[in-house]
């Protein structure tokens, strides 16, 4: 989950598709979000790259279909992980 110490730098921001690094991230947070990305059916695709385990950043790509604006797509997915994050919590507090 995301920390105090994650932030996004934003590398490129086209009408349909949208780049940015995310910071203080690796697999898990982002192959969650890839993962609600793709099945939006607004979201032609979405990806992420980590050049090197130990040292590299994850660099997301996400390219919406004709109309709809990647920055939208994203914090819609965002508050669907924000929110399936919180449920899961719920869910190991009553069973532990």
């Amino acid at each position: 989950m995301m920390d105090n110490n994650t932030n996004i730098e934003i590398i490129e921001d086209k009408t349909l598709e949208l780049e940015f690094i995310v910071h203080g991230e690796s697999h898990g947070v982002c192959n969650a979000l890839r993962h609600i990305l793709m099945q939006d059916s607004d979201v032609e695709y979405a990806v992420y790259n980590i050049d090197h385990p130990l040292t590299g950043e994850p660099d997301m790509t996400i390219k919406t279909k004709r109309g709809k604006r990647p920055r939208k797509v994203l914090k819609k997915a965002a508050s669907q992980l924000k929110d399936d994050a919180a449920d899961f919590k719920k869910l190991i507090e009553e069973t532990l």
